[in-house]
């Protein structure tokens, strides 16, 4: 009878230890290098670029109202792939 005891006692011991509570897992956080640029992006052919060198002011003037447009998406391009980079 002595033994019995002596393992019905170990068992509830064994028991009694699983009870608490589980352990915390660390979350490890490890920077892992990945490219972040895919490809590289299209520059659009700017109107300003084709202009004669003898071109008025006002022909100036309006090759840029035009190309600001493709500017500021190409730009808005740049920014969101840089944007991914960081």
């Amino acid at each position: 009878m002595g033994a019995a005891r002596m393992a019905v006692g170990a068992a509830l011991l064994l028991l009694a230890a699983c009870a608490g509570p589980a352990p915390a897992i660390p979350v490890v956080k490890v920077p892992v290098y990945r490219p972040c640029v895919t490809g590289a992006l299209e520059r659009p052919t700017f109107a300003v670029r084709g202009l004669a060198p003898d071109a008025s002011d006002g022909e100036k003037v309006l090759a840029l109202a035009r190309d600001l447009p493709l500017h500021l998406k190409y730009e808005a391009q740049l920014e969101a792939v840089i944007a991914g980079c960081l």
